[in-house]
C-alpha cells in the first residue's frame, strides 16, 4: 500500500485550519445562530414555553386583525414609553462625550510621551481603570452588589459612595456652602473621574501612534525651524489621524453598548418582562441606529484621515 505524503507546509496548514474549525464552530453556535434568531424573533410574538419559546404572528387590531410584522419594531418608538426617549438622550451624551475623551485622551497620550522621571507610573495611572473596572471590582465601587453577588463587599463600596466634597471642605474649615455650589462641585469632580476611566484604551491607542511617527519626520522639522505647534498640526496630526478614527469608532460604541446605558437597561428590563419580540426589535433597531452613526462618522472622517501610502 503506498504511504501518503505530505509536505511540512500542508501539514502546518491542516494545523491552523484546524484551531480556525474550534473558533468557527463555537462563533456559528453561540453568536450567528443567535445572532440570526434575535433577528427572526423581532418580527414575531415570542413568550416563553417549556422545551421552546413559543412562536405567534403578530396581530394588529383585535383577534380579527391583520398580521403585521413589523409591529414590534413600531411598539418600540410608537408605544413603549422609554425607548424613544432613551434613544434620544444617549445619542445627546454621546455627542457630547466624544469630542471631549478624544481630545482629553490625544493630550494625556502626548504628556505621558514626553522624557520624565515617574513616566511609567503615569501610564500605570491611566491605564489602571481598563483593568480594574471591569467585573466584580466595578460592581463594588459603583455599588452594584446584586451584580457583583457579594453582599459582605457593603463596607468597602461606602468610601467610594461618600460625599467626597462635603467632607473636604469641612475638613479645610469651610462650613456653609449652599447645596447648590457643593453639588455642582460634586458634579465636576464626578466627571472628571468618569471621563478619565472612559479614556484607558484610547490613551494607550494614540500612545502607540505617536511612538510610530518616524524620526526622520522629527529631524526634518527640527532642521527646517519648526515650532512645537507647527510640528503637532503639520506632522503629529496627520500621522496619527488613522487612530483618530479608530478610536472615535471605539468611543461611540463602547458608548452605546455600556451597561449603564439607558438604551440597553431599557432593552434588558423587557426582556426580564418575557417580552422577546420586543427585546429583540429594539436591540435591532438600536443596533441599525448605531451602524447609521458610523457610517456618518466615516464618510466624514475619511475626508480629513490621512494615509501614508
Amino acid at each position: 500500500m503506498k504511504k501518503l505524503y505530505m509536505s511540512y507546509e500542508k501539514k502546518k496548514g491542516l494545523y491552523g485550519y484546524g484551531f480556525v474549525a474550534l473558533w468557527f464552530i463555537g462563533a456559528l453556535m453561540f453568536f450567528i445562530i443567535p445572532l440570526f434568531q434575535s433577528l427572526y424573533y423581532s418580527f414575531f410574538d415570542v413568550s416563553p414555553d417549556v422545551g421552546a419559546p413559543l412562536i405567534k404572528k403578530l396581530v394588529e387590531g383585535g383577534a380579527n386583525g391583520k398580521v403585521n410584522y413589523l409591529l414590534n419594531y413600531k411598539n418600540a418608538f410608537m408605544t413603549d414609553p422609554n425607548f424613544r426617549q432613551y434613544l434620544v438622550e444617549s445619542l445627546k451624551d454621546m455627542a457630547l462625550d466624544l469630542p471631549v475623551i478624544v481630545v482629553f485622551s490625544l493630550f494625556v497620550a502626548i504628556v505621558i510621551n514626553q522624557n520624565f522621571r515617574g513616566r511609567t507610573f503615569a501610564r500605570a495611572v491611566f491605564f489602571l481603570p481598563v483593568i480594574i473596572a471591569t467585573g466584580p471590582v466595578y460592581a463594588i465601587i459603583t455599588g452594584d452588589l446584586e451584580t457583583s453577588g457579594n453582599n459582605d463587599a457593603a463596607q468597602f463600596s461606602t468610601m467610594f459612595e461618600a460625599d467626597m466634597v462635603d467632607q473636604l471642605l469641612e475638613f479645610v474649615g469651610i462650613y456653609g456652602f449652599s447645596a447648590t455650589f457643593t453639588d455642582m462641585l460634586t458634579e465636576i469632580t464626578s466627571d472628571i473621574l468618569n471621563l478619565v476611566w472612559k479614556c484607558g484604551i484610547q490613551i494607550i491607542i494614540f500612545l502607540s501612534a505617536l511612538q510610530g511617527i518616524p524620526a526622520s519626520a522629527k529631524e526634518a522639522a527640527g532642521i527646517e525651524g519648526a515650532t512645537s505647534w507647527e510640528f503637532f498640526w503639520k506632522i503629529t496630526l496627520p500621522y496619527i489621524s488613522p487612530m483618530i478614527l479608530v478610536n472615535i469608532v471605539y468611543t461611540v460604541i463602547d458608548a452605546f453598548t455600556d451597561p449603564t446605558n439607558q438604551v440597553m437597561e431599557r432593552l434588558l428590563s423587557v426582556q426580564t418582562e418575557w417580552k422577546y419580540g420586543l427585546s429583540a426589535a429594539m436591540a435591532w433597531s438600536y443596533f441599525g441606529i448605531i451602524l447609521v452613526v458610523l457610517g456618518i462618522i466615516f464618510a466624514i472622517m475619511n475626508k480629513l484621515v490621512w494615509y501614508d501610502d
